[in-house]
């Protein structure tokens, strides 16, 4: 597995200048709500995804009055070698991404090197917003599991892109729809498939996540809906030619795919209370972990932000002891409280370090 043993951040969201060494189990970072215990958590995420886990654009990443941010990491690779990982990216938006100080041929090359699972209060949009929060979700861990997925999306939402374009024209030309309907039905297939799959293996590993944290007073499931449930793309957008050129875009395909997520055969957003649905969204992500973990054959590092919070002591610290039993990944844990935080952590491992924050910059606790 790959461990984070030092990171090196400068000017990243609040944070001017922190260098900090880490343990290969658990890491525990507390403060205040603001003092940047998240904007920490938020670059590790970024080491692995080259991208924030809550901004769709880095321009909110800058420490205010900079031009760029940077971040290095020093890791231990599953095969027991040391490699650094930086990152640096300026207000024009140039990203510029180096292993071992060898510049990556493409950014998407880097995907699935630094597994990494991420848990944080933002999540409730999975459950209260609409599609395109779930596809960002599967999208993001089928990536970090199979770059062919991640050429496929790559090449999908380019030719999708042409496509829309084509339809905005002045002149609609078919023969250029047809050529594009049948050059995207080939991605199109491999994501369907990879979705698909990817449901069904959530299925019964998010119902046994939840019945252990909600104590099985609901059944819960993941299923999976897309256009392509009814036959090829080059049906599907076929069928849907006359509507396209109405509307001047692609109204069907897999980029309007969705994932159901339902109790008690009910969608969970509408008939899910608020403890239900963050207990469910705990399930889902360690359901993540799990998969991944099973894939790669070594877990994933885990970051869990602000979860004590929303749920019962009891139910976390059993989670988290499941979690961290034999063969466990590295796991970064941020909660406002200090006292709570060494109280659970304690009891699980005496392997773990402590940090806290102020104001961006941090400190670590002998404790």
């Amino acid at each position: 597995m790959a461990v984070l043993r030092k990171i090196v951040v400068q000017n990243f969201r609040n944070i001017a200048l922190e260098e900090l060494a880490f343990s290969p189990n658990v890491n525990c970072i507390s403060g205040s709500n603001g003092e940047g215990k998240t904007n920490l958590m938020d670059a590790i995420y970024y080491l692995s995804m080259t991208k924030s886990a809550f901004s769709t654009s880095d321009r909110y990443n800058f420490r205010y009055g900079t031009q760029a941010f940077s971040l290095a990491g020093t890791y231990t690779m599953p095969s027991g070698t040391e490699s650094l990982f930086t990152i640096r990216v300026d207000s024009q938006g140039e990203k510029k991404l180096r292993r071992d100080d060898k510049p990556y041929g493409r950014i998407s090359e880097h995907i699935g090197e630094l597994p990494v699972v991420m848990v944080s209060p933002s999540d409730t949009a999975l459950v209260s917003e609409g599609g395109e929060d779930r596809r960002r979700f599967a999208n993001a861990v089928l990536s970090q599991m199979d770059r062919g997925y991640l050429a496929s999306m790559q090449m999908y939402n380019r030719l999708l892109s042409q496509r829309n374009s084509a339809l905005k024209a002045p002149f609609v030309d078919s023969a250029l729809l047809g050529v594009l309907d049948e050059r995207m039905s080939v991605p199109a297939a491999a994501i369907y498939k990879a979705r698909k799959a990817f449901a069904e293996a959530l299925d019964p590993v998010v119902a046994h996540y939840y019945e252990l944290i909600s104590g099985g007073r609901e059944k819960v499931s993941v299923g999976y809906s897309s256009d392509l449930d009814r036959g090829s793309l080059i049906e599907v957008l076929g069928d849907c030619r006359a509507k396209d050129i109405e509307h001047r875009f692609t109204t069907s395909g897999i980029h309007r795919d969705d994932f159901l997520f339902q109790m008690d055969s009910h969608p969970m957003r509408r008939y899910g209370s608020q403890g239900q649905q963050k207990s469910f969204l705990v399930a889902l992500k360690f359901a993540q972990y799990e998969i991944m973990k099973k894939e790669y054959g070594f877990p994933p590092m885990l970051l869990l932000d602000d979860v004590f919070d929303k749920l019962d002591m009891d139910r976390i610290s059993n989670l988290l002891k499941m979690v961290a039993g034999e063969e466990f990944g590295q796991i970064f844990i941020t909660d406002s409280n200090k006292v709570r935080l060494q109280g659970i952590v304690d009891s699980i491992t005496s392997d773990r370090s402590y940090f806290e924050t102020e104001g961006g910059t941090f400190r670590k606790l002998d404790v």
